[in-house]
């Protein structure tokens, strides 16, 4: 396991933090200025925390590799498609959108996505766009019908279908939230302006 960090600038650099890992009992297979190489062991996964812990306590910092910058890339073009969505009432093709962002090949992105997280990226795109209708049907007034159009669903049914497959509640259950709160405020207001 590779690890790229931030802040070795000098000889001194590499041997605390060989001492370091010694003590985490993680055995150091290469290091050199800003790269540790480590031996791919259980101990990892469950010394992640461990390790970048230590290396805040001694002015380190853990940098991503390019896979993992790339994986957040990808997550923060999903967010501006979302929200060009909003802005402008326009479906995104997500696709699009970020391979042009990131001058590369959609489905290499996509299958990178795939390793890294565990899901497909068009099931992070539907999760991200259920949170966000979840969002508008709490806090707006906004209609199945302008949630359809605004997030760009070919109907409100398949917009209810997709809501009901991946939180298990139906549109009418966040609706009622939204309703019940808006009688909590009301009736906050009536108790504040009678006080």
């Amino acid at each position: 396991m590779t690890l790229l960090i931030k802040g070795m600038v000098c000889n001194r650099c590499i041997y605390v933090l060989e001492q370091e890992f010694l003590n985490l009992d993680l055995e150091i297979i290469a290091i050199e200025l800003g790269r540790v190489v480590i031996k791919d062991t259980a101990n990892f996964s469950v010394n992640q925390e461990a390790i970048k812990s230590m290396l805040k306590k001694n002015g380190f910092e853990l940098l991503f590799t390019k896979t993992e910058e790339t994986v957040e890339k990808i997550k923060e073009l999903v967010e501006i498609g979302i929200k060009m969505q909003l802005e402008n009432g326009k479906p995104t093709k997500f696709s699009t959108l970020i391979s042009n962002k990131l001058t590369k090949n959609y489905d290499t992105l996509s299958a990178l996505f795939s390793s890294v997280e565990g899901q497909t990226l068009e099931k992070y795109i539907i999760l991200r766009k259920i949170e966000k209708i979840k969002e508008l049907l709490v806090y707006t007034d906004q209609s199945m019908s302008e949630i359809t159009h605004t997030l760009g669903y070919s109907s409100p049914a398949h917009l209810s279908n997709q809501l009901k497959k991946y939180t298990g509640f139906t549109s009418s259950y966040y609706k009622k939230i939204r309703l019940d709160k808006l009688a909590i405020i009301e009736k906050q207001s009536h108790i504040n302006s009678a006080s």
